[in-house]
């Protein structure tokens, strides 16, 4: 992300309007688009969701017991439930 100074980018008046709230400090602004969701662009999102599909089809259909998974999938009994019941 780029850094650009107020003063070169925005009309005095609005300056002057931000400043009565904030002076002095960095201020993040967002873009007009909608927000991209989480993982959307990395793909972590499917990953985790064919790794989770994964987890519950070796639960339910071929009975992996819950330990097992822990070992396979390095977590914890705790995450690995959730995962099931979810």
């Amino acid at each position: 992300m780029k850094y650009r100074n107020a003063s070169e980018v925005l009309p005095d008046e609005l300056l002057k309007e931000i400043q009565k709230y904030t002076s002095g400090e960095v201020l993040y602004i967002p873009s007009e688009g909608k927000r991209k969701k989480w993982g959307s662009d990395s793909g972590a999102k499917v990953f985790y969701e064919q790794r989770n599909d994964e987890i519950r089809h070796k639960y339910f259909n071929l009975n992996v017991s819950i330990d097992t998974l822990c070992e396979e999938y390095c977590l914890s009994d705790e995450t690995i439930r959730k995962i099931i019941y979810r």
